[in-house]
């Protein structure tokens, strides 16, 4: 009876010791505590399904970052993302590899888990889903997510990083998309001249940017509105066309007509630092956009009522141009951007 006992607890001993493997190493890996404003709206539901952690989000940065989801290996999301721009860049239209022309501008990264649509259009309503599109589209990246994953699953140190994420070495597509989709979650801006003033932080506006303010809740803040600056409507507002036949904005993805050149209202925080503006930089500055919508917008069957019903124009004065301007400036988040 004791030759068993022993050998049982022989048998325990060695177990235990084979438990030890590196491949079995325990990571802690806490749910990040995000600073989400009390007064932005609801996070988009599917977050509670990939809420970001510690170790999630340093690989998706990690990814988000790598060159090699390209197939030349020169262009990461970072390259057309960059913090200093707001995760836009300074682009007419996002420059993919061998400095081919996309169809787009690239849109600034912010407050992402506050959106109900992600793309000008709204082709994607998850954020998860939206990675793979730069990566297999000919004017980006033109790889696929199988190129990419052969490219990255001999590096030790991603080996290390969704072992720590995800409990296992294991590199997937699935992984690979949530991870990115965690580090774009924290990408949350809100500390700018404005909020410091709504929070009555010790800041006051200027004189010009009180001006402002108050044309802007008169004659913007229909379209901007929230504290995202933005309704998240999709709205024909009669800007330059784009005259790239695969261009139909919003009605690319529902068929409507009536969606016809329709896009996704932007967001105006940080918008001092994501020139050019429109949907493929149709205006190198905020000025020229206020000058347009003062001086009259192309008419459409489609055009937004705003400006329909008001001889397609919003009247501007040249002084509530400039306090617009100003206003406009106070959405700068220095903290976010790095500036």
């Amino acid at each position: 009876m004791k030759k068993i006992v022993g050998f049982i607890l022989m048998v325990l001993f060695f177990t235990s010791c084979s438990s030890s493997d590196s491949d079995e190493t325990y990571f802690d890996n806490p749910e990040l505590s995000l600073p989400i404003p009390t007064d932005f709206p609801e996070v988009n539901s599917y977050v509670s399904l990939n809420k970001p952690t510690k170790y999630g989000a340093e690989l998706g940065e990690k990814l988000f970052s790598d060159k090699r989801f390209s197939k030349d290996n020169t262009i990461s999301c970072s390259s057309c993302h960059i913090q200093a721009n707001a995760f836009a860049d300074h682009n007419a239209q996002a420059i993919g590899i061998e400095g081919r022309v996309g169809l787009r501008n690239a849109p600034p990264l912010q407050n992402l888990m506050f959106l109900k649509f992600f793309n000008w259009d709204g082709s994607r309503l998850q954020l998860e889903t939206q990675p793979l599109v730069p990566i297999i589209t000919h004017e980006e990246m033109d790889s696929s997510i199988l190129e990419v994953i052969g490219k990255i699953k001999d590096d030790a140190s991603y080996k290390e990083m969704f072992k720590k994420a995800f409990g296992d070495q294991e590199i997937t597509p699935d992984r690979i998309y949530k991870s990115i989709a965690q580090f774009e979650y924290t990408l949350i801006s809100a500390n700018s001249k404005y909020d410091k003033v709504k929070r009555k932080e010790g800041q006051t506006f200027t004189e010009s940017e009180a001006a402002g303010y108050a044309t802007f809740q008169q004659k913007c803040a229909s379209c901007h509105s929230t504290e995202l600056f933005t309704d998240q409507s999709f709205r024909n507002i009669g800007f330059p066309l784009n005259t790239d036949t695969n261009e139909a904005g919003r009605g690319r993805v529902t068929g409507i007509p009536s969606d016809f050149m329709s896009f996704r209202v932007p967001s105006l925080r940080n918008v001092e630092y994501t020139a050019p503006y429109g949907s493929f930089g149709q205006f190198a500055t905020l000025r020229s956009v206020l000058d347009y919508f003062d001086s009259g917008v192309l008419s459409a069957e489609n055009l937004d009522p705003i400006f329909k019903n008001n001889e397609n124009r919003i009247p501007l004065t040249e002084q509530e141009k400039e306090n617009l301007l100003a206003f406009m400036k106070t959405l700068s988040d220095k903290d976010f951007t790095g500036n």
